[in-house]
């Protein structure tokens, strides 16, 4: 699989390579540092099966290089790796034309499960980033059979979905209206149902009893 990785700063692209190295099949990775080189370097790889785009990067404001990248290589799936979680700029960029929207603060877990849904012919942005009402956001998987089998509250539940998603404990506490105190606690009784010990390993295993439905 032949993926273009473009973002300004040279010590997070050489994070996201490592991340997109575990990706299957194997990855073979071309970097871009701006939009003009992004754009020369998909010219000239038109067998792209990914692009990874900064959302800010030199060259274009915002949003208007994601649309001009969209207008020129509507063939390529394009998804925004950005710093910003702001809904304006979610919106703007799947409004341009991305199919996912990943924070730079996600999990190496989180960014690979939304590389894998983009990949699969989904869109991908995490709910935790704006108001899932809003109908901008991938909606929460629909059964959680696996999950009540573990022995899972109803709120831990809904801790675990927005745990899955890669929300931090602020966001989920924010969505769910409780403290950060009581959300550690729910996490803390889903590390242990789950027999994990880290949020990465609780993230693959609710993953992981979710395919299995």
């Amino acid at each position: 699989m032949k993926t273009l990785l473009a973002d300004d700063h040279p010590l997070m692209r050489e994070g996201v390579r490592q991340v997109l190295s575990q990706l299957d099949p194997p990855v073979e990775i071309i970097d871009a540092h701006d939009y003009p080189s992004l754009f020369a370097q998909t010219a000239l790889h038109p067998d792209l099966d990914l692009a990874v785009v900064d959302l800010n990067m030199p060259g274009f404001v915002g949003t208007q290089g994601i649309a001009q990248y969209r207008n020129r290589f509507p063939d390529i799936p394009l998804v925004v790796l950005s710093a910003s979680e702001a809904t304006q700029d979610i919106r703007g960029a799947l409004e341009a034309g991305a199919l996912g929207y990943i924070p730079k603060a996600a999990t190496t877990a989180m960014m690979l499960a939304a590389l894998r849904q983009v990949l699969a012919g989904d869109i991908y942005v995490p709910a935790c980033l704006g108001d899932p009402a809003s109908g901008l956001f991938s909606a929460a998987p629909a059964s959680f059979e696996a999950l009540q089998d573990s022995g899972l509250t109803a709120r831990q539940l809904d801790v675990a979905r927005l745990l899955a998603q890669g929300c931090a404990n602020k966001a989920i506490g924010g969505m769910l209206s409780m403290s950060e105190n009581t959300v550690k606690v729910h996490i803390a009784a889903i590390f242990r149902a789950l027999g994990v010990t880290n949020r990465t390993e609780a993230v693959l295993q609710i993953q992981r009893l979710m395919q299995k439905n």
